[in-house]
C-alpha cells in the first residue's frame, strides 16, 4: 500500500463531502472523526486551538477506505486501520514531516500506528494510563427501581451548576480544560443537550450531556455526580433519562466511552444495555529520534 495514497485537507467541507459516507457506514467506531469534523464545521477550526485543523483520508480506487484528523496541538485521531494502512499513514506523515506528539484510536489501531511511527521516526510511543471502552446502547433497560426523583432537561437557572459539574468531570479524566462562565463558550462542552436527575424537592443531583445527532448517532458524553451524592442510583437514572432522551431525538445508534480503570461505571452501563465495541486507547511519543 503506498503512502500517497492518503490525502490530507484542512478543509472540513471537503472532507465531509468525500468521507461522508464512509464514516456513516460505521458510525460507532467512527464516531471521534464525525464529531470534531462536524464541531470543526459549525463553529470554526478557531473555537478548538490556535493551529490549521488536518483531515485525512485513505482513498483507493476512488472509495474511501479509512480516515484521520488533528486538531493541533493535540495528536491524530484514527478510524480503525489494517497495520498495513497504519504503517502507509505513518510512512505518509513521516514523510510530510509531520510533527506527531500522540495518536488515539481503537487499541488495536494505535498500537500498529505507535509501531510503524517508531520504525519510520525512532520516536518512542508510550501507552497511556487511561484506557477507555466504546460501548453501543442495545435495548435499553433503566434501573429497577429508580431512585426517588425525575429526569428533565437543564434549565438556564441550572447552568452555572452544570457548568461546575463538568468542571469537576473534566478534572476526574484529567482532561486540562477551565470551565467557568468565562471559557464555557469555547470549550467542548457547551454543545451539548443535558439532562439532569433531581430529587423530590427539586434539587439537581447528577448530570449528563448529549452531542448533537450526526448521521443517526449521538454519544453521551459526560455523565457526573458530585462525590458526596454518589451511592445512590443517581448515575443510571440519570444515563437511563439521556439514553432515552437520545432515542427520542431520532438516534439509531447511541454511543458512550468509559474508563476501563472504572468497573463500577463499566457494569453500570452493561446493566442499562450498553454492549462492548471496542477498547480505546492513546501513545504519546518522545521526540524523534536524530537522523
Amino acid at each position: 500500500m503506498r503512502s500517497s495514497d492518503w490525502y490530507l485537507t484542512d478543509d472540513v467541507d471537503e472532507f465531509l463531502a468525500r468521507a461522508g459516507e464512509f464514516l456513516r457506514s460505521r458510525p460507532g467506531p467512527h464516531v471521534m472523526q464525525s464529531t470534531w469534523a462536524e464541531r470543526v464545521r459549525a463553529r470554526g477550526a478557531e473555537a478548538y486551538g490556535t493551529g490549521v485543523p488536518v483531515f485525512g483520508m485513505l482513498e483507493r480506487g476512488g472509495e474511501v477506505q479509512a480516515t484521520c484528523y488533528r486538531l493541533p496541538p493535540r495528536g491524530y485521531g484514527l478510524s480503525p486501520l489494517t497495520p498495513e494502512q497504519a504503517d502507509s499513514l505513518a510512512a505518509h506523515l513521516a514523510d510530510l514531516g509531520h510533527p506527531l506528539p500522540s495518536v488515539s484510536a481503537d487499541h488495536d489501531t494505535a498500537t500498529a500506528f505507535a509501531e510503524a511511527w517508531q520504525r519510520r521516526t525512532g520516536a518512542t510511543p508510550r501507552l497511556r494510563d487511561t484506557r477507555l471502552c466504546l460501548y453501543r446502547l442495545g435495548t435499553l433497560t433503566p434501573p429497577d427501581p429508580m431512585p426517588a426523583g425525575r429526569g428533565r432537561a437543564l434549565g438556564e437557572q441550572d447552568l452555572e451548576e452544570t457548568m461546575s459539574w463538568c468542571a469537576g468531570f473534566a478534572d476526574a479524566v484529567g482532561e486540562d480544560v477551565t470551565v467557568d462562565a468565562a471559557t464555557w463558550a469555547g470549550t467542548r462542552f457547551a454543545d451539548k443537550a443535558y439532562t439532569l436527575w433531581e430529587t423530590p424537592d427539586g434539587t439537581p443531583v447528577s448530570v449528563a450531556g448529549l452531542n448533537p445527532l450526526i448521521g443517526g448517532q449521538m454519544q453521551v458524553d459526560v455523565v457526573y455526580t458530585p462525590s458526596h451524592l454518589r451511592g445512590h442510583g443517581y448515575a443510571g437514572a440519570v444515563t437511563a433519562e439521556v439514553s432515552r432522551a437520545a432515542l427520542a431525538a431520532g438516534a439509531r445508534d447511541v454511543v458512550l466511552f468509559a474508563d476501563l480503570s472504572n468497573p463500577t461505571s463499566n457494569a453500570l452501563y452493561q446493566r442499562l444495555g450498553y454492549v462492548r465495541l471496542s477498547d480505546w486507547s492513546g501513545y504519546d511519543f518522545s521526540a524523534t529520534a536524530a537522523s
